[in-house]
């Protein structure tokens, strides 16, 4: 029952897509700003060097990372943030998406700045499903910064990240989806490398590699369905009940049983969604013998009952099917 892979499950869960958008090459000195969006930002450097520096909700940095060739930047949480050329610190933003600084395609590069030292990388973005988001993606630091010193040190984190640069600066027939996969790609090995980080005070992915809570993960998601509770938890990973939920609480961000609920919701809601199995038969699937309970738990975690959320999603279905 334990040799379910734990990411792949939540990858799938939260519908990950990935996208390019190009190339851009800005010469010193030069500023960008990304705005909060529906997107989570990535990019690729391909020469010269930069500063990355992630804002308040006031627009105040918070933090600056240098980002120099062959790096790879992902930012899991999304949220506004600069990009500044790395000598010139004072240069005015100017906000992705708009007339100034349009985002780049596969046949066009976005080129601004003052004429000095060029800096080329490529950007793209990760969508998930909102709804869908677990514990383990929302527990990961807001920027998984891989240098290229460490790209060299896992030989497919260095060529993912010098294919997508080929793939960019000489795009072909395909190349947006080519792109679009190795991107995906490229944050799966981030999360590999995350998880085999040797920090004690990150949580979240990290956990799969503690030897107990790692298996008490893989068991919960092999068998959603299946009667847990702390105490039978604890002993499929050989310990007590207070030490298993102390110790998952710490490594993964929540309680064993709520983590559980969780994702027995973005399973259920994932059944409503894509199948026309009853509420009922879908409740018994994820663990719950008594649909009131299944249709209160459901409530409480995606603010509706399951049938509104399966009429709900079905009408946006509907209104998509007739605008194409």
């Amino acid at each position: 029952m334990g040799d379910v892979d734990v990411v792949s499950e939540v990858l799938r869960a939260v519908h990950l897509t990935a996208e390019v958008f190009g190339r851009f090459e800005l010469s010193a000195p030069w500023a960008m700003r990304i705005p909060d969006g529906d997107h989570l930002a990535f990019y690729v450097m391909a020469r010269g060097s930069a500063w990355l520096e992630l804002e308040t909700a006031d627009g105040e940095p918070t933090r600056r990372l240098t980002l120099s060739v062959g790096d790879a930047v992902l930012l899991p949480h999304g949220g506004s943030h600069v990009l500044r050329d790395h000598d010139h610190g004072a240069a005015v933003p100017r906000t992705l998406g708009t007339r100034e600084c349009p985002r780049p395609t596969a046949s066009e590069v976005v080129g601004f700045g003052g004429g000095g030292a060029v800096t080329s990388f490529v950007a793209g973005a990760f969508r998930f499903d909102a709804d869908a988001r677990n514990v383990l993606l929302e527990t990961l630091p807001p920027v998984l910064h891989r240098p290229a010193e460490e790209a060299s040190a896992h030989p497919h984190l260095s060529a993912i990240v010098q294919l997508i640069l080929a793939e960019c600066m000489a795009p072909g027939p395909g190349s947006a989806i080519l792109t679009a996969r190795v991107a995906e790609i490229l944050l799966v090995q981030a999360l590999r490398t995350q998880i085999a980080a040797r920090d004690e005070h990150e949580r979240g992915f990290r956990a799969l590699a503690d030897p107990v809570i790692g298996t008490a993960l893989r068991v919960m998601h092999a068998g959603p369905g299946e009667p847990w509770t702390v105490e039978r938890l604890a002993r499929e990973v050989g310990l007590s009940r207070s030490a298993f939920a102390a110790r998952f609480t710490q490594l993964v961000g929540e309680a064993p049983l709520q983590y559980l609920t969780r994702w027995r919701m973005i399973l259920a809601a994932e059944r409503l969604r894509d199948s026309e199995d009853s509420v009922r038969a879908i409740a018994a699937q994820v663990g719950y013998r008594n649909p009131t309970a299944f249709r209160k738990a459901f409530a409480r975690t995606r603010g509706t009952g399951p049938g509104a959320y399966r009429r709900a999603h079905r009408r946006r279905a509907t209104a998509m099917a007739v605008e194409r």
